[in-house]
């Protein structure tokens, strides 16, 4: 790819690509925004990654690990397209049997997504032959690799009296040119002219998909005007004293923009609510469907739940706490009557995401576990499950809250298997106690003297009863207790530290409800969730 010509022939490779990309997203568009070759293939990328990989992602990008992952397609994407190109110029059809080969394996990978069918497989294939055209069409407007001709060769065309050979001479020029290809014949402003309608021509497509697929701007326009039903039964009120007014710490109530997301979905599915509907089955004596309406004119319910990740790490952001609005989730079970030995709900998103919740945990008249349609007053967002999903106190988001949630299969864990299970996670998943520091911060400017450490804690089902602080080898000291609504939330605290001038070491453990006090005991996330005492390093000047 040394030559300019070369280089041209990498650039017909990236525009052949992209345009067929942007075909493939207009056509995906008519058939299903989840037909999306880019979609399709980050979808099974996200399946098909070990759970480690999984964690680190995670770890290192936090909730802009979609965004990555879609960087680095991108990137792989590109480098392959420019492979293709060369390939085209020098080996044709070498390139172009490569950019057909990774649209067919897309138009494979898209039809075997969950919920798909072989239909889905068109936009892949509509766009690569979109793409090995141009890519044909483009290299052929750049000059064909020139044959080497060796010294001998030159020798013996030059000398063919001497040499017995008869045939053409080259001259000395004519020998430098064949022996060092230029790239002379590259006719820039054709190429580019091409190059440039083919660009211009993707843009069009990319604006004309997101033309057909305004559907989900509809279906944003219609969460902005639902106006959600009065609670039969609202939520107790946050007391005064939940929130301790520690300045830059986590306040009570999370906001909506800055609650954490993490699910499987690259791009946010959006469910119309007025084709939503909720399926319970399985091992039941009534089956039934609840549509968004019937869902809208049930006696609804708020709860404050604090939902926790299970690939928080000990300390992490990946925990928060919102008032939610919906209906009990045990009397939909109630109502379907589940049968004896059933011991677990499936639980199914419109993007085919599972998770698998103990039946018994559901059922559980103590527990207020939900089906959402609310969130801190407003209809729940799009990122975080419009029109409903699961909201369940005291399990870890992967065995329990499943978003854009279309069904719920009651049935047994010896016969179904969640999305996570076969990726190395436990099928049960009770959040673990756990607190955080979250004042002050790594890097703060510290003087001597009194000095405001404040965090939360949380033990959801159980309440926390306690938080005490260590600094380097000291006691534990116990810290400020803020109220709560309730035992599904966590709990701010503080401590007020008269700190000397040095390097420290500030450590804190919380106690639960039933006494048990959380361990030091630094383990993973996986297989069931992180271990161990949030510790911090402070310098005090």
């Amino acid at each position: 790819m040394g030559t300019t010509a070369g280089r041209w022939a990498a650039l017909a490779g990236v525009v052949a690509a992209g345009t067929g990309l942007a075909v493939a997203e207009l056509v995906a568009a008519f058939v299903d925004p989840a037909a999306s070759p880019v979609l399709a293939a980050g979808a099974a990328v996200v399946d098909g990654v070990p759970g480690w990989l999984k964690d680190l992602a995670v770890a290192w990008f936090g909730t802009a690990d979609k965004a990555v992952l879609l960087a680095t397609m991108g990137v792989v994407l590109a480098a392959g397209a420019a492979l293709a190109g060369v390939l085209e110029r020098r080996r044709p059809p070498a390139g172009a049997l490569l950019l057909a080969a990774v649209g067919v394996v897309g138009g494979v990978v898209a039809a075997a997504r969950p919920g798909a069918t072989a239909v889905w497989a068109v936009p892949s294939l509509v766009g690569v032959g979109a793409g090995v055209v141009l890519l044909r069409v483009l290299v052929a407007r750049l000059p064909a690799p020139a044959r080497v001709v060796s010294e001998t060769q030159w020798a013996r065309t030059h000398h063919s009296s001497d040499t017995g050979v008869d045939g053409p001479r080259l001259s000395e020029t004519q020998w430098a040119g064949a022996h060092h290809p230029s790239d002379t014949g590259v006719d820039r402003r054709r190429f580019l002219a091409w190059s440039g309608v083919s660009a211009a021509a993707a843009l069009v497509a990319v604006a004309a998909s997101r033309a057909v697929s305004a559907g989900s701007r509809a279906v944003q326009a219609v969460r902005e005007s639902l106006r959600l039903p009065t609670p039969a039964t609202p939520a107790p009120p946050v007391p005064p004293g939940a929130d301790l007014g520690v300045e830059r710490a986590e306040p009570y109530i999370t906001p909506n923009e800055t609650f954490y997301r993490i699910d499987t979905a690259l791009r946010v599915p959006t469910p119309d609510p007025a084709g939503w509907s909720l399926t319970v089955t399985g091992l039941v004596d009534a089956p039934f469907t609840l549509t968004w309406d019937e869902l809208l004119a049930l006696p609804l319910v708020e709860h404050h739940v604090t939902l926790t990740c299970v690939s928080n790490p000990v300390g992490g952001p990946l925990v928060g706490n919102a008032l939610w609005l919906g209906y009990p989730v045990r009397e939909l079970l109630v109502r379907a009557r589940p049968q004896q030995g059933a011991d677990m709900v499936l639980s199914r998103s419109v993007d085919g995401f599972t998770a698998g919740t103990p039946l018994d945990v559901l059922l559980e008249e103590s527990r207020t576990s939900l089906l959402a349609i609310g969130m801190n007053g407003e209809p729940l967002p799009p990122e975080h499950g419009f029109p409903a999903r699961l909201v369940v106190p005291g399990l870890y988001g992967y065995v329990s809250a499943t978003k854009w949630v279309t069904e719920l299969k009651v049935t047994r864990f010896a016969d179904d298997e969640a999305y996570w299970t076969p990726r190395g996670w436990s099928e049960r998943g009770p959040i673990k106690l756990s607190s955080r520091i979250d004042i002050p911060r790594p890097g703060d400017d510290l003087p001597a003297g009194e000095v405001v450490v404040a965090g939360v804690a949380w033990a959801q089902h159980t309440g926390i009863s306690g938080v005490e602080v260590r600094v380097d080898d000291g006691p534990w000291v116990t810290a400020e207790l803020a109220d709560t609504v309730g035992p599904d939330t966590w709990r701010q605290w503080r401590f007020v530290w008269d700190a000397p001038p040095g390097d420290h070491l500030v450590a804190v453990r919380a106690t639960d409800a039933d006494g048990v006090v959380q361990t030091g005991e630094q383990t993973p996330v996986a297989p069931d969730g992180a271990t161990g005492w949030h510790t911090i390093s402070l310098t005090i000047v």
